[in-house]
């Protein structure tokens, strides 16, 4: 090795620390920065030169260090969990809110629900059975069923209106991860271009991690790692983002409930073909917007609606019935007191001379018929028995959600917090990092001044001795 080789040896420590500490800085500047990954420079030792021939002689030490590149420290495995456990909790957290104000909508227990308006109503039918003909107890009974047909229509029209607003949020969802799918497909380019010029694209993969992560939560996303540092988005295994290429999605179906065709998303290129979401705000978004069927097992929304129908038709269908069993105080069959068509109920009856108060056997003060009518709360199919199916389901429903998205939120935090621990900034760490290179400087410092004065002394002062 040349004499000055040493001084290369000791530059290329000094390039070293050098860098390493603006590793460091870098990384401190950035412990604030979201999605921030912490970088490590990374350095391989140089070998000594080789020597060959007659006169070679054993191999001397190495010529320093040399500078490999800037590694990022992203744990894949941990990524790929962040995603998951985000995607399960995003979607489980949508449906526990949806069901939470769904069932805000019953308002039970409570004196404006449901439950209350039947017993007051029944109550009713009791007074009437009291005073058969009589004006006063005929009105109030009247006024109490008016307050159920109106409690009915206005509980519909709120769960329409959820319908209505979950499908704007789908629409919104969709906005924002074609937006964010096109970055993602920017940001590839953008990486491939920089990798393939040999330079360093950390800081574009910070960004792209993050808007996976967005797209994760939204849809269920999975993503694949590609050779050239691109990554491939996937939804039910069809690719949201190839390479530099986004696809678009769009919602179809109907945008109205209980509509012909189920509101679904779908790619833009492909139409009319539903895009099976695996997790997300999207797929929790979707299962509630989905129709009612027989098992009882359809979109919450639609469920909840059916259910508040068989109850105003099991109301109308059971009063009509007793009122058609019996005869008014004037001796006139009984005609039907509710109407309930299209979803909507209606009160028939106008006044106590509709009112089937008396049995036919009975006499004219006879309120047996109005008693038979109080009887229906206690009927194991009536509409009070389904009105409580339909309320004790839901907050079952609605506690196993919040219960699933309190777990699901757990394992979501729990995952971040390991891929943090892994490749967040330790301002510690960066501080011992910062000191131990500093001191290698130092040292790398300290051997090229001995290098020089050695140098000085071999150049300048060889043959002086005695002089």
């Amino acid at each position: 090795m040349s004499t000055f080789g040493g001084l290369n040896t000791a530059l290329s420590g000094l390039n070293a620390a050098r860098i390493a500490m603006e590793t460091a800085g870098n990384n401190l500047a950035n412990v604030g920065t979201t999605g921030y990954t912490r970088q490590r420079a990374e350095f391989t030792a140089a070998g000594p030169l080789a020597s060959s021939g007659v006169f070679a002689t054993k191999s001397g030490p190495g010529q320093g260090t040399v500078f490999t590149g800037i590694a990022r420290l992203a744990d894949a495995h941990l990524d790929a969990r962040v995603r998951g456990s985000i995607s399960l909790a995003a979607q489980s957290d949508t449906s526990a809110a949806a069901l939470d104000d769904l069932q805000s909508v019953l308002r039970e227990p409570g004196e404006n629900g449901l439950s209350a308006l039947l017993n007051d109503f029944w109550a009713g039918w009791e007074e009437v059975a009291n005073s058969p003909g009589d004006s006063a107890p005929a009105v109030v009974l009247l006024e109490r069923a008016n307050a159920i047909a109106e409690r009915v229509s206005l509980t519909r029209s709120e769960i329409s209106d959820q319908f209505e607003a979950q499908h704007r949020s789908l629409r919104s969802m969709v906005d924002e991860v074609n937006t964010a799918t096109q970055t993602v497909a920017e940001l590839n380019a953008q990486i491939r271009s920089v990798l393939a010029s040999g330079g360093s694209a950390n800081s574009l993969m910070d960004q792209r991690d993050l808007y996976a992560q967005s797209l994760a939560e939204l849809t269920g996303a999975s993503l694949r790692e590609q050779s050239d540092g691109t990554v491939d988005l996937l939804v039910d295994g069809n690719p949201i983002v190839s390479g530099a290429s986004a696809f678009a999605l769009q919602v179809g179906g109907s945008t109205e409930l209980n509509g012909d065709i189920p509101p679904r998303v779908e790619f833009a290129h492909r139409p009319g073909q539903a895009v099976a979401l695996q997790g997300g705000r999207m797929a929790g978004a979707v299962a509630l917007l989905a129709p009612a069927d027989s098992a009882g097992t359809g979109g919450a929304l639609a469920e909840a609606l059916a259910s508040l129908d068989s109850v105003a038709s099991q109301l109308a269908t059971r009063v009509n019935e007793v009122q058609a069993q019996g005869l008014t105080t004037a001796g006139k069959p009984g005609a039907a007191f509710f109407s309930f068509d299209d979803g909507k109920l209606s009160v028939l009856a106008t006044g106590a001379q509709d009112l089937a108060t008396r049995s036919v056997s009975g006499g004219a003060l006879d309120g047996s018929n109005a008693l038979t009518m109080a009887d229906i709360a206690n009927e194991s199919a009536g509409p009070d028995a389904l009105w409580t199916k339909l309320v004790v389901g839901l907050g079952a429903k609605a506690k196993s959600a919040a219960e699933q998205a309190v777990a699901a939120g757990v394992a979501a935090h729990s995952a971040v917090s390991d891929r943090f621990a892994a490749s967040a900034v330790s301002i510690d760490e960066e501080n011992v990092s910062l000191i131990a290179n500093q001191h290698a400087f130092q040292g790398a410092a300290r051997v090229m001044t001995a290098i020089d004065e050695m140098l000085d002394t071999l150049i300048n002062r060889t043959g002086l001795v005695g002089r």
